[in-house]
């Protein structure tokens, strides 16, 4: 799941709307949304996003908040270290080998770290 997935489905289930017939409001397939949700699609295109936005009556800060989150939801993360020191490429590489391992409190270090 991504974290724009997670979110959109905490506003779908406070809304109180299956995602079946939060596809047909929207105008996209129920397949399409599931995938979103889960993690199995990348980010929703612009003009998508601000339908959901309006969907679930957000604003200002929570809009914000929304399209960041879209905007760090691509499931599938391609990092180039080339040029870099030795050492980005020795992190990355052991990050990808073991993040899908670490529990929660291991994510949270490690968010908390690359936030500040």
């Amino acid at each position: 799941m991504t974290p724009f997935g997670q979110k959109m489905r905490d506003l779908r289930k406070v809304k109180g709307v299956s995602q079946s017939q939060m596809a047909t409001d929207l105008g996209v397939s129920p397949a399409y949304l599931s995938a979103l949700e889960h993690g199995k699609r990348g980010q929703p295109s612009y003009p998508l996003l601000q339908k959901i936005i309006h969907y679930f009556g957000l604003i200002w800060d929570d809009a914000e908040q929304l399209e960041r989150l879209a905007s760090l939801s691509r499931p599938r993360v391609v990092i180039d270290t080339s040029g870099l020191d030795a050492r980005a490429t020795e992190a990355v590489n052991l990050l990808s080998r073991r993040i899908g391992r670490m529990d929660d409190d291991t994510l949270d270090a490690l968010l908390k770290v690359v936030k500040s």
